[in-house]
């Protein structure tokens, strides 16, 4: 594949390619909807992502080009720059702006970017283009950034120019992703732990409901809303921060200064969740592989009936996956409302699987998913 790539270039730019990166997209393995809670997450990177082939040019252009992509963007070095339509350009021109803001100096570039994860399932493609570009034009550049420094400006990238109000644990776990770990983190303090998850004899596999995700945002929203009107009637009673400054023992103890129903559900399910988190990492530190699957169940079933985010679409795959010998533990995964699903599949029967659930999924649902297999993989890296 990277031969193809690098003749591609070629024939674009009409120069080779000088360096090759690449990016992982991931997905969070158990902890959702509860990183604004001031709670814990556990993403991993997974084996899909982003590659950037890259080359100097003595024009004082950057010159932007996808395989994935028909638009194409020229544009010369100048101060600053600001995002122009919802082109996948924005992305790397964002880091690029926020370099020059930082007061790091670039030159012109050819740049070549293919990526093999679905746009808007969940898994993470514009932190992967993000986190690439940055930790690209660091080497390049020798910018002399950290790490962290550079999951930061990703975020300040997507939050600022692209003007998404996300967290930041995507960019951080295409970033500081390990291979066959997972990454317990704090997303408030960036505190983590990899644990080991070593999957064996299994894939990770992610079905990708192909459901356009309209109400995400309001949705979203909207929850935020409720936990935060959980948060203030536990106040009365309880000094915390967050949500998840408790653990399920002290919440079963005051729910009921909660009044609201709806809302008492929202908080019973961050609570939980954050419970499980501490409890899955164990597990696969200790490699109870079918406990921790239990975990993935207990935290869909969760997020479905307490949380109330995943849909018609992320439910057929996860009953699906109950009934499947083959499959350990599955859950979606995101923020809901479509998007995807993950499951852990024994790798000899991955094809059934995935002839089997396409085939339930559209009896079901009227069109077919898409079932991907992945292992966990490694972070941003110069190959």
């Amino acid at each position: 594949m990277l031969d193809n790539l690098k003749q591609q270039f070629s024939e674009i730019f009409g120069q080779p390619n000088r360096n090759v990166f690449f990016a992982p997209g991931r997905v969070n393995l158990i902890g959702e909807h509860i990183d604004y809670n001031g709670g814990l997450v556990m993403p991993c990177a997974i084996t899909m992502g982003t590659y950037l082939l890259t080359a100097p040019n003595k024009a004082g252009v950057f010159r932007f080009r996808s395989s994935n992509f028909e638009e194409t963007l020229e544009i010369p070095l100048q101060g600053s720059y600001e995002k122009t339509g919802t082109e996948w350009y924005n992305y790397p021109l964002g880091v690029i702006h926020n370099f020059l803001k930082q007061g790091k100096g670039v030159t012109g570039l050819d740049l070549f970017y293919y990526g093999n994860l679905p746009i808007g399932s969940s898994l993470s493609s514009s932190a992967s283009i993000e986190v690439v570009t940055a930790f690209a034009l660091n080497e390049l550049f020798n910018s002399g950034f950290s790490k962290l420094d550079l999951v930061k400006l990703s975020k300040k990238v997507e939050n600022e120019f692209i003007g998404v109000n996300s967290g930041i644990m995507d960019q951080f776990a295409v970033a500081f992703g390990e291979k066959n770990k997972a990454l317990k983190l704090n997303c408030n303090t960036l505190d983590y732990q990899a644990v080991e998850c070593n999957l064996g004899d299994h894939f990770l596999a992610i079905i990708n409901t192909n459901k356009p995700r309209k109400l995400t945002e309001s949705k979203y929203n909207e929850r935020v809303g409720e936990c935060q009107t959980a948060l203030k009637a536990l106040q009365k009673e309880l000094n915390i921060e967050y949500l998840c400054d408790i653990q399920t023992d002290t919440f079963e103890k005051h729910q009921s200064l909660i009044e609201d129903p709806t809302v008492l559900k929202r908080a019973k399910h961050v609570v939980e969740e954050n419970d499980r988190v501490l409890k899955a990492a164990e597990a696969l530190d200790q490699n109870r592989l079918a406990d921790f699957g239990k975990l993935m169940f207990a935290s869909h079933d969760s997020l479905q009936h307490l949380y109330e985010v995943s849909g018609q679409e992320l439910d057929t795959i996860v009953d699906f996956c109950k009934q499947y010998p083959a499959v350990t533990g599955a859950r979606m995964t995101g923020a809901g409302f479509g998007g995807c699903a993950i499951a852990l599949v024994k790798k000899a029967s991955f094809d059934d699987f995935s002839t089997k659930i396409i085939d339930y999924y559209t009896s079901k649902i009227g069109y077919a998913p898409s079932v991907y297999s992945s292992e966990i993989g490694t972070g941003v890296v110069e190959l």
